[in-house]
């Protein structure tokens, strides 16, 4: 066909979420260890596009102007009309939806590969059915998209995602005390709901004691977070200028580069926690009523610190029995004691 690139083109249809992104560079980094000739375009909502710049595996990033849950029949046709003359030669779609299968099939993309998800069957025709307890992990069902379906209940090998971190904004950087101050950034916030949260008084009793052996300490956050961030500096009783908010004011680019200056980052189960693993940053995640048995942070320096109750893990967006203690009761002393082992 005139005008094809002579390359295999694959586009991925992207996951919404930050962290789950983070996960599909490993899928990504798999299809460029088969071919490395290969191009990869990721369809992404924009939020996410800054995460597909810092990986080199990506060509292309295209926006999804359609609103995450919103079906949209007409702009995703309109979409899918036109990425035709891009000739792609699979269609990978991440996301279970059946209304996220759409734009392949509107694109006429000759390979549809996907999991089965809502009986995508007609819109997808490279479609596997997913057993949960050989693939365990969301990143061993992203990276098993890469193989023959013959290959989907077999665990795949796969790398973990790593990003490049780019020379901070100064204007967003702030300047510590001396070159051998330590930085410790604290990622507070979590989109999926307040049960990810360790408390603020926790979060607010590690700042103080950082804070006090002359560490700075930064918090990150979107503007979702920015209550949450400064209830953190209310509470902390060192009140210096090594204690600094950036909730609420940097750019998801600016925030992956910032992290990349940490000597250390504690964070909940979040998009963040998953940025701050794929640039190699050491790491304490505080788990409460998610598992790290299905989205861990895949870096070798992350510790995962979480306590063994009864009704943990719950997967809930808020405690269901009110009391949150699989978060209140996970201690300060053993964050701290965490990152003095590892420090």
């Amino acid at each position: 066909m005139a005008g094809r690139n002579p390359n295999k083109k694959i586009l991925i249809v992207g996951p919404s979420w930050v962290g789950d992104m983070v996960m599909a560079q490993s899928l990504f980094i798999a299809l460029k260890q088969q071919d490395p000739a290969v191009i990869i375009d990721v369809l992404a909502m924009d939020w996410t596009r800054p995460l597909l710049q810092r990986m080199p595996e990506v060509n292309n990033a295209i926006s999804m102007p359609i609103s995450h849950g919103i079906f949209a029949w007409k702009m995703r046709r309109e979409l899918g009309l036109s990425l035709r003359d891009k000739h792609y030669d699979q269609a990978i779609v991440l996301p279970n939806s059946w209304k996220s299968a759409l734009i392949p099939w509107f694109a006429k993309i000759p390979v549809r590969t996907g999991w089965r998800g809502e009986y995508r069957y007609g819109l997808l025709n490279d479609i596997r059915k997913l057993e949960k307890q050989a693939l365990p992990m969301m990143v061993e069902r992203f990276v098993a998209l890469a193989h023959p379906a013959s290959q989907s209940k077999t665990k795949p090998a796969y790398e973990a995602p790593l990003m490049i971190a780019e020379p901070v904004n100064e204007a967003i950087n702030p300047r510590r005390q001396s070159s051998q101050q330590k930085r410790l950034i604290l990622c507070p916030g979590a989109e999926f709901g307040p049960a990810k949260q360790w408390p603020t008084s926790h979060y607010a009793s590690l700042a103080d004691y950082f804070l006090q052996s002359g560490w700075q300490v930064l918090i990150l956050g979107s503007k979702a977070d920015i209550s949450t961030a400064d209830e953190i500096v209310n509470l902390c009783n060192d009140k210096s200028d090594n204690l600094i908010s950036l909730a609420g004011q940097t750019q998801l680019e600016e925030a992956i580069d910032l992290l990349g200056t940490a000597d250390y980052v504690v964070s909940n189960d979040s998009g963040l926690m998953h940025i701050a693993a794929a640039l190699q940053v050491p790491l304490v995640v505080v788990y409460g009523p998610t598992s790290p048995a299905f989205t861990p942070p895949l870096a070798n320096n992350a510790n995962i610190i979480q306590i063994d109750i009864d009704c943990s893990p719950c997967f809930k967006r808020t405690c269901p029995l009110g009391h949150h203690n699989c978060m209140k009761q996970l201690s300060v002393e053993s964050v701290i004691e965490q990152i003095k082992t590892t420090k």
